[in-house]
């Protein structure tokens, strides 16, 4: 069976039960109740789509959601403290978020950095309880 060599891109959408998902260049859609729940569904539904053409791994998907999305979902993560980690007007981000304006490719490359780093600085996190 041949690898499959080309990324496939997955668009994320919010719903009321949890996400959806689908390929604009591919016959590809699924669901989730969870992002996790999701991706794993994802990665199903396309080595399906694949079956007996490629070997489908992984890396042969990227995810993409909108910020407005992103931004609900990971309520977690506030948009005045990402703009000041990045260096950028919390006001702008703001605009980003709403959908009121749109991102260039540098700021929205600007932006995925800091929410990467950020995830880093947490994933590396020990909590401790004190007593």
């Amino acid at each position: 069976m041949k690898t499959f060599k080309k990324k496939i891109k997955i668009i994320v959408e919010k719903t009321g039960t949890g996400f959806s998902a689908y390929s604009e260049e591919y016959s590809i859609f699924t669901t989730g109740r969870t992002v996790p729940e999701l991706i794993n569904n994802s990665y199903e539904a396309t080595q399906f789509y694949f079956e007996d053409q490629y070997e489908i791994t992984h890396e042969n998907l990227k995810f993409e959601i909108d910020f407005a999305q992103f931004f609900q979902y990971y309520k977690v993560l506030n948009s005045n403290f990402l703009a000041k980690k990045i260096g950028m007007n919390p006001t702008l981000l703001s605009q980003y978020v709403q959908g009121h304006k749109k991102p260039s490719e540098n700021q929205t490359e600007k932006i995925l950095t800091g929410i990467h780093q950020i995830g880093q600085e947490l994933s590396e996190m020990n909590l401790i309880l004190r007593r």
